[in-house]
């Protein structure tokens, strides 16, 4: 490919990324002048191209609003970008559809690579390791997916089919607040109006969604991702768990992050200093406790049971324990 015509490409690359450039900015990135410029984009134009001139201090060339390009075209590092990102899609569970769809994807942007870029390409996808085996997560359908993001957007209520973890199902109303990807999932959380209260629901759980007439107003408070979170600790199972703990918020959470407990200032005092360590009560609910002895002795903090007693007692047989093995040890 002569220079010219790769930059003419490359021009049109620019364009193609969205808004005004402007003469200058063109002129650098191709490295040539402003004359050269108005010619690469008249070749443009002669190609049925509608490049529009934006006049004005910040005037420069964008393309036509609406204007539907011919194939995608992609720079080496935007087509790593692309092929990086669907594969680390995949093994987080932030797939929809078909599980094959990202694989089918990435597939059909390989064919269209040139062969030294696709080589490439392959070198990294064949060298790269993770820390962790890829999850098996249920993905959401897409039209779900797609409906509810526009719900979202436009504060509509929606009506949906959904399956619970006991496999009852039920039709609901939601007003939906925003959707949230959380350890491998889809969820969206709302307000279920006809018991007014909020609900965070599975994505793959949802069947069905339909957008109904009329609109809401979102609540004031925390945004979406908090309060997906904070229904994870507030969830109904077996035992329910207060503690009062000496600290931080930031040294609890470092062990009971938001998804699992909630943490609350019984002062409540306005403008404190959050780096003050004082007393904090700590809730969150467990369907077992026997994790929870060795997560408060890794905290190294002070701290009391409110409840359950059952708790007290494990975390005393593990304090016994500890002491017994760390005494064995000493006397080797």
């Amino acid at each position: 490919m002569s220079r010219p015509t790769g930059r003419v490409l490359t021009l049109l690359e620019l364009l193609q990324s969205g808004g005004t450039r402007t003469m200058r900015e063109l002129a650098d990135r191709l490295g040539v002048d402003g004359r050269t410029v108005r010619r690469y984009v008249d070749q443009l134009i002669d190609l049925d191209v509608p490049v529009e001139s934006v006049r004005g201090r910040y005037g420069g060339y964008r393309l036509a609003p609406g204007y539907r390009l011919p194939p995608l075209m992609l720079g080496d590092d935007e087509a790593i970008a692309v092929l990086l990102g669907l594969v680390a899609g995949r093994r987080a569970g932030l797939t929809t559809a078909t599980a094959t769809a990202s694989e089918t994807a990435a597939a059909k942007i390989r064919r269209v690579l040139p062969e030294r870029l696709a080589r490439r390409l392959d070198t990294v996808l064949a060298s790269l390791a993770f820390t962790e085996p890829p999850g098996e997560f249920a993905t959401p359908d897409s039209g779900v997916l797609l409906t509810l993001a526009d719900a979202v957007h436009h504060r509509r209520p929606v009506s949906v089919r959904y399956t619970d973890r006991a496999g009852r199902r039920s039709e609901r109303t939601l007003h939906p607040y925003g959707l949230v990807a959380h350890e491998g999932r889809w969820y969206v959380t709302g307000t279920d109006p006809g018991i007014g209260e909020e609900r965070t629901l599975r994505l793959d759980r949802v069947t069905d969604a339909r957008t109904l007439p009329g609109s809401f107003e979102a609540p004031a408070g925390p945004d979406p991702a908090q309060r997906v979170l904070s229904g994870f600790a507030t969830a109904a199972y077996r035992h329910e768990v207060t503690l009062r703990i000496h600290g931080t918020v930031e040294q609890i959470r470092a062990r009971l992050p938001a998804s699992v407990a909630r943490v609350t200032d019984p002062a409540c005092a306005a403008g404190a200093d959050q780096a003050t360590e004082r007393w904090l009560v700590v809730e969150l609910r467990a369907e077992r406790l026997d994790w929870l002895p060795p997560v408060l002795a890794s905290l190294d903090r002070p701290f009391t049971i409110e409840r359950p007693d059952e708790l007290r007692d494990l975390v005393i047989a593990l304090a016994d324990r500890l002491a017994t093995h760390a005494c064995g040890t000493a006397s080797r």
